[in-house]
């Protein structure tokens, strides 16, 4: 009888515990926090969900769309109008290279200069 009780004293006291690495992991919440951080953001500064899934590439789209509909319905509810955000020329083009079509890219690749590798005209060696 005593050993029943105090398996289910320790069962009970177990079951309030905080187990190391039983919880979900700490960089995937982090992520998925950033993700919705940057929807919101792009609510606010008034672009479009498209235009903020090119921007951010690396970060999880379900995770901009919460944030971007979040902030949505928190500046409909409260009637706060977005600030329009002039774009960065890397974010112009970034946007821009997306936009290119496949061919595009690859002409635009091909005619950037090719460096060489000789040495300057007056550092030859006799």
């Amino acid at each position: 009888m005593t050993l029943r009780l105090l398996i289910l004293t320790l069962a009970l006291l177990l079951a309030g515990c905080d187990i190391p690495g039983m919880g979900p992991d700490p960089r995937v919440l982090q992520r998925e926090s950033d993700g919705k951080a940057i929807g919101g953001a792009c609510r606010y500064a008034q672009r479009g969900i498209e235009d903020c899934y090119n921007l951010n590439a690396k970060a999880s789209k379900t995770a901009i769309f919460a944030g971007w509909k979040d902030m949505d319905q928190y500046m409909r509810e409260n009637k706060v109008e977005g600030q329009a955000s002039a774009p960065d020329k890397d974010e112009k083009a970034a946007a821009d290279e997306n936009k290119k079509p496949p061919a595009l890219k690859e002409k635009t690749a091909e005619a950037k200069p090719k460096s060489t590798d000789k040495a300057p005209a007056g550092s030859e060696k006799h």
